[in-house]
């Protein structure tokens, strides 16, 4: 399961890579248009463009190259003889290829440096943010994360996915703000929130804990560190989903061509921020999950992506269609819609896909209404 996308290669690195020839290619045509001009600083430019881009043995045959084709055009334009000025520049481009082999190991070196960097950061943020099952009894996952910082895999966006004794549980959140303190805040949360899925029977409890470790976080004002999430359960017959919505975008479920939006009953402040209302005051929503449905979640990156007329993107015109309940498909189709809506997210940008089986029919005799979706509150 594809779980970071680190954003589109730039069309712009693909192309450079053709600038050493593109320069060739260039003298060549300007030598049989116009035999005139004087074709030396492309020939030089040759080697030195090259050194950043490619290989030290391209480098060198660049510069050969360029050589070659400088001394053939000098040559010819000389009736068969090098005079001063031609040798000079041929020295220079001699000269100014040594002087790029010399760079192009520098460079060498640093993109070698920067690789293992950033494999030691992958595998710090893989374990921060691990992979979610594919399928959790008859439900099947699918997630995929987007950070806005094109050289991080994970920022302050994070989500987890569990199988336990009390049914499957599954968290998404947005920490406030940005760097390593998010992070150290993705890491903390995940942490507390799987040995509370496993161990605590009332999903009230992991609420009011995750709540509790954001208050207390070291470092912080309590008041300015927060985190929007969505804590969840899915029955152990899959048919009833029952969510604590912390400040954070509506999930939206999709069924049959549906889209409908959970909104909960009652407004609640982010974790973090729980000693400013009732105390022990976890709001809870119950809604039904029928066989075929899946729930779409996903951090405001997504819901606050504008385009460059400033249209902040909807996300439910793309998934009010007719779609397979495959999470894959559905999660492949929002981002997709997504991308063409924006290409510059401003901020980090998770979704995470849960589809009950089609052919899952636990639990669900004594419902009427197939498909439809019911909403009960409940208080803590």
């Amino acid at each position: 399961m594809k779980r970071f996308e680190r954003g589109r290669f730039s069309t712009v690195e693909r192309a450079a890579r053709w600038v050493p020839s593109l320069l060739l290619l260039a003298v060549i045509v300007i030598e049989l248009l116009s035999p005139a001009t004087n074709t030396f600083p492309l020939l030089a430019a040759v080697p030195v463009a090259a050194a950043p881009l490619v290989s030290l043995a391209w480098t060198f045959t660049g510069g050969a190259a360029a050589l070659a084709l400088g001394s053939f055009f000098s040559y010819l334009h000389g009736g068969g003889s090098f005079g001063r000025p031609e040798l000079i520049s041929l020295v220079t481009i001699g000269v100014l290829t040594l002087v790029a082999a010399f760079l192009n190991r520098i460079f060498a070196h640093e993109r070698a440096r920067l690789r293992t960097l950033r494999e030691v950061a992958e595998a710090v943020q893989f374990a921060v943010l691990p992979l979610v099952p594919e399928r959790v009894g008859d439900l099947t996952v699918a997630a995929r994360y987007r950070s806005a910082q094109k050289e991080a895999l994970i920022g302050g966006d994070l989500y987890a996915v569990h199988d336990t004794p009390h049914g499957v549980r599954f968290v998404i959140g947005d920490v406030r703000g940005k760097g390593m303190r998010a992070v150290s805040s993705v890491n903390t949360l995940l942490g507390s929130f799987q040995a509370g899925a496993y161990y605590l029977e009332d999903l009230s409890e992991i609420v009011r804990g995750l709540d509790a470790l954001m208050q207390n976080f070291p470092g912080t004002d309590s008041d300015t560190n927060f985190v929007t999430a969505i804590i969840a359960e899915v029955s152990s017959d899959h048919s009833v989903l029952r969510m604590a919505n912390r400040g954070h975008p509506a999930p939206l479920m999709v069924h049959e061509g549906t889209v409908t939006a959970l909104e909960p009953k009652e407004p609640s402040l982010p974790l973090g921020l729980g000693h400013l209302a009732e105390p022990d005051d976890v709001p809870m929503d119950w809604f039904e999950l029928p066989p075929g449905a899946t729930l779409v979640m996903f951090t405001d990156g997504v819901t606050e992506a504008q385009d460059r007329n400033g249209v902040f993107f909807d996300p439910v015109p793309p998934l009010a269609r007719p779609l397979p309940p495959n999470p894959t498909v559905i999660l492949d189709t929002l981002l997709t819609a997504l991308a063409r809506h924006t290409d510059d997210l401003g901020d980090d940008t998770a979704v995470l896909v849960i589809t009950r089986d089609p052919a899952d029919h636990s639990g669900d005799s004594s419902r009427s209404g197939h498909g439809a979706v019911a909403h009960r509150p409940s208080g803590s």
